[in-house]
């Protein structure tokens, strides 16, 4: 299993006003000389999960870049976005808003990369919300029920008792619930100061309770719509999946498959867990960068994945 041992930060954010609320957006692209010829139809878009923020991307971000023209994000409630009590973080609204983001941005048809509740995202983006896209690229989403660990549904039923634990208890939760998605029981734990870039945003005053707003926020009643339309994606799809993935059996990927128009062959990564795009950055870009240069294809990358078998 690959190791990632690096600890890319991204610059500091340019924050786009989405209907009142500050969100957090990062534009990587080419060196200067080098975009001539882009067209409509080569950017990519990067969508995170929970309790992520756009630094699970940084390196395969960072590694696309030289090629494309890349849009990060932090959705609002996390990260560095706004977050706070009056900012929805519901799966409804986070779709709607980067059918909004996108569209502020003046970005048309991209190929979207999503990992977590990212997935659920950019899909009721394209189909419930009409956004178009060229391609979609899928990681350990979170689509089908059941999704939510036993944790994830205590804490939605106990948000409020949650939030009035002291700040190093709130702090070693947080820590131990992140580092516990990462290689299932064989794989290497994340490293330590990246641990760290995805907890941070937790400790602070306003990200104590929104941890637990966001958590409680996330229902499956968002994502049966989504759920229920797959058969009506209207771009090619890939699908990944860390092989160790504790949070979302492997099996959901076959299911996921077969809900999609041509059943596209899921592909796995060995010894990684539910956080592919930071476990193994190298090879979850050379598969991005593989399905880019093949989009009209949808039985994904090859390269570093092996098929289910």
């Amino acid at each position: 299993m690959e190791t990632n041992t690096r600890t890319r930060l991204l610059p500091a954010p340019t924050m786009v006003d989405l209907e009142g609320v500050r969100t957090a957006t990062w534009l990587l692209g080419p060196p200067e000389g080098r975009t001539e010829g882009r067209s409509t139809g080569r950017d990519v878009v990067l969508c995170h999960g929970t309790p992520w923020s756009a630094r699970v991307w940084a390196d395969v971000a960072t590694a696309l870049a030289p090629d494309r023209r890349v849009l990060l994000w932090d959705m609002p409630g996390y990260g560095r976005s706004e977050i706070g009590p009056q900012v929805p973080v519901d799966l409804a609204t986070q779709m709607d808003r980067l059918r909004r983001l996108l569209d502020e941005l003046g970005i048309e048809r991209p190929h979207v990369v999503a990992h977590d509740i990212g997935g659920a995202v950019a899909l009721g983006a394209h189909l419930l919300h009409g956004r178009d896209l060229a391609s979609l690229m899928l990681w350990d989403p979170v689509v089908l029920e059941p999704w939510g660990s036993p944790f994830f549904r205590l804490v939605a039923e106990h948000a409020d008792v949650f939030t009035a634990l002291p700040p190093r208890l709130h702090r070693a939760l947080v820590r131990e619930y992140i580092s516990g998605a990462a290689g299932g029981e064989a794989g290497a734990p994340l490293d330590a100061a990246v641990l760290e870039q995805l907890v941070e945003p937790w400790t602070t005053p306003e990200g104590i309770p929104g941890f637990y707003r966001q958590i409680a926020a996330l229902t499956p009643a968002h994502t049966r719509p989504v759920a229920r339309s797959l058969g009506a994606v209207r771009c090619p799809v890939a699908i990944g999946w860390g092989e160790e993935d504790p949070w979302i059996p492997v099996e959901q990927a076959d299911r996921l498959a077969a809900a999609l128009p041509g059943r596209p062959t899921p592909r796995l990564l060995p010894g990684v867990g539910h956080l592919a795009p930071l476990e193994a950055p190298r090879a979850v870009a050379e598969a991005v960068r593989q399905w880019l240069a093949r989009p009209e294809s949808s039985a994904g990358p090859e390269s570093h994945v092996q098929p289910r078998g």
